[in-house]
């Protein structure tokens, strides 16, 4: 179960899709993007690669995607950094395993992990601008099998964050060099895969005003979320937006988490996309689209 609405988008723009090609009410190219592999895999990405912009130029692209929390077929744009950038760090601190009642003839790589995540937080409160967002999640951690045996070694499993290209790359030098030092400090050795994954999604100032004027004009002020923040998950569309002029914006699927409502977080069991959204998204699609080529 994957949890996030893909099928729901999917089912969206063919909707969409199929009204305008039976209207025909616009002057120009359309091309429709089913974007393959959203999460993890970087199906943005990997079409970028494959030369998606050379084969179907576009002047601006946009993309949607259900958010639970707001209120069901409200919009929602924001100009700017508007979803973080997304890396994973696996490391791996090795030490010398040993007997749980003889620590001292061992090198605990768990003392020694216990100490790089408390460290850790360190960067985000002390090297990190106050005013930029920044996470690191120690999400996993494994370590031996039994009470009394010091293990060979430990993996840890991180999420690292950031609104800013700048601040992304300083939480990678800061993060090499702390999880090095406190290794080294407790006579352990450590080895980092940092995998750069998905950049800050930014979306471009002229679209987004534009993509938020159709909806205004449709629904009124009413129809859009008010002061909606940046979102700290990310989106694999962030790799489009870096070749081609554009908007993410969200739907709201609903509030409140009883299942059923829509309103309970994407990538998790209780998920569920709510249908209710499907004609006021296909519908803006056709507005928006019958808008920019205006016949």
């Amino acid at each position: 179960m994957h949890a996030c609405g893909h099928d729901g988008h999917t089912a969206t723009l063919l909707a969409a899709a199929q009204h305008l090609a039976q209207t025909r009410q616009f002057d120009g190219t359309l091309h429709l993007i089913f974007q393959p592999a959203e999460e993890g895999a970087g199906g943005g990405r990997k079409m970028v690669e494959d030369g998606l912009f050379k084969l179907f130029p576009c002047d601006t692209i946009f993309a949607l995607h259900n958010m639970p929390g707001f209120p069901v077929g409200q919009f929602g744009f924001r100009s700017g950094s508007f979803m973080a950038s997304s890396d994973t760090v696996n490391i791996t601190i090795s030490g010398k395993g040993g007997h749980g009642s003889a620590p001292h003839l061992s090198s605990d790589p768990v003392v020694a992990s216990a100490h790089i995540i408390l460290a850790l937080q360190s960067i985000v409160s002390r090297n990190v601008d106050p005013r930029e967002m920044s996470v690191i999640t120690v999400g996993a951690i494994h370590a031996g099998n039994a009470p009394n045996v010091i293990p060979d070694s430990v993996d840890l499993r991180l999420t690292v964050r950031a609104y800013n290209p700048q601040v992304r790359q300083q939480l990678r030098d800061r993060i090499t060099e702390v999880v090095h030092g406190q290794a080294a400090t407790l006579n352990c050795r450590a080895t980092i895969d940092y995998q750069w994954r998905y950049p800050a999604l930014i979306n471009h100032d002229d679209p987004t005003v534009f993509a938020r004027q159709v909806a205004a004009d449709w629904l009124g002020e009413d129809g859009i979320i008010a002061d909606l923040q940046p979102l700290t998950g990310s989106e694999d569309f962030s790799f489009m937006l870096q070749e081609c002029p554009g908007c993410y914006l969200i739907i709201g699927n609903g509030i409140g988490d009883t299942h059923g409502t829509g309103g309970c977080m994407v990538h998790n069991p209780g998920y569920d996309f709510n249908d209710a959204c499907l004609p006021i998204a296909a519908s803006y699609w056709v507005k928006l689209v019958e808008k920019f080529l205006g016949a």
